[in-house]
């Protein structure tokens, strides 16, 4: 929870701080462009008034003087258009062969100056577009900065849980190891002593059982071979097991194809999924309802649907059903999906989702795998 927490405060932190760059950006570019555009008019106002003198020139006008001040215009676009409408000159401006489409445009926005009988319409400078861009440039630099953050943090997060969730299976493996061994000792003594005795065989079962168990927390963190199996062999041990398990109360109903379903998986694990999502089924059903096991065989994918008439879950919890540590139940570390989801994503390559929920009506589980 405090991992979590933490994660959260440095998002709600970068978020803020992106959103301060941002918005410092854009009133610092403001700024910027408004007295750059103001030095821009001005300089349009000189170069007017150089025009001027320039067309009421005579022998004693300083021509030299003006056309230095003309020329020194470098970077903003200007045309000069006449009374008639003709082009007079133009400066610093590249596509010359749509100048009095680019004059009408600049004469729509209101950048001009009239001089005499001329109009000088001016647009404003490159360095002043770009900097007036620029803002937008570094908003989503910002962005990409903050998402790629948010993601190394949550792969961090994930990463780090994982580590966790594989420590916690194999050191149960281990603490498990021992006295498994010794039951079984125990059991082939029992069975020497007493070979009549009828309560000895379940207990080796039992036995086995954890054994099982034990074998399959040791598979966690590692990548067993999948094996060509029988999907409707692996469902049935599951719905024998759960029969024997579980209420009288409770019916399992299988809906399997005709033929039989080979599909390349771990089995060991793939019923532990198939067992987890059948205990929810009845814990959400409280020992009384049913439990729907169908099995879909498209050709190229195989699907399992495991269907309940329980409670349902909320619709603000189904995105979390997954997370490693969210449960509905007072007890349980809300490991078990968790689990379930790594065991069929990554070993398996599969997905595994709710299909549907309905509060009051049931839950349906989906489990999609190639064949």
């Amino acid at each position: 929870m405090q991992w979590t927490d933490r994660i959260r405060q440095v998002k709600i932190l970068l978020v803020v701080a992106a959103a301060v760059i941002a918005v410092a950006s854009l009133l610092i570019s403001h700024f910027l462009v408004r007295d750059l555009s103001k030095e821009e008019r001005n300089r349009m106002e000189v170069w007017a008034q150089a025009l001027h003198a320039l067309n009421n020139a005579d022998e004693t006008t300083d021509v030299a003087l003006i056309l230095d001040v003309m020329k020194g215009n470098n970077t903003i676009p200007v045309i000069v258009v006449n009374s008639e409408g003709g082009i007079d000159d133009y400066r610093n401006i590249s596509d010359t062969l749509h100048l009095a489409d680019y004059a009408r445009r600049m004469q729509q926005s209101g950048d001009t100056i009239r001089v005499d009988s001329q109009i000088v319409c001016y647009d404003e400078s490159i360095m002043l577009k770009r900097l007036q861009a620029w803002p937008y440039v570094q908003l989503g630099i910002v962005m990409i900065f903050v998402v790629v953050a948010i993601f190394a943090l949550l792969s961090s997060k994930k990463a780090e849980q994982n580590k966790v969730w594989v420590g916690l299976s194999k050191e149960t493996a281990h603490q498990l190891g021992t006295p498994i061994s010794s039951l079984m000792a125990w059991v082939e003594i029992l069975k020497e002593n007493y070979p009549q005795d009828e309560l000895i065989p379940e207990m080796d079962k039992d036995v086995k059982r954890l054994e099982l168990i034990a074998e399959r927390f040791s598979k966690i963190g590692s990548l067993p071979e999948p094996v060509t199996s029988s999907m409707n062999d692996v469902l049935e041990h599951v719905i024998d097991y759960m029969d024997r398990r579980t209420s009288k109360k409770v019916e399992i109903l299988r809906h399997f194809p005709d033929h039989d379903v080979q599909v390349k998986m771990n089995a060991s694990l793939f019923e532990w999924v198939i067992e987890n999502l059948c205990k929810n089924a009845v814990d959400a059903m409280e020992g009384l309802g049913r439990i729907d096991l169908t099995l879909f065989d498209s050709g190229e994918q195989v699907a399992i649907e495991v269907a309940d008439n329980g409670k349902g879950i909320r619709k603000k919890d189904v995105g979390s059903v997954f997370t490693p540590g969210f449960t509905t139940k007072k007890r349980g570390w809300g490991l078990g999906l968790s689990l379930a989801r790594r065991i069929v994503e990554e070993y398996h390559h599969g997905r595994i989702y709710v299909k549907s929920s309905e509060v009051g009506k049931g839950t349906t589980f989906r489990i999609e795998l190639k064949k």
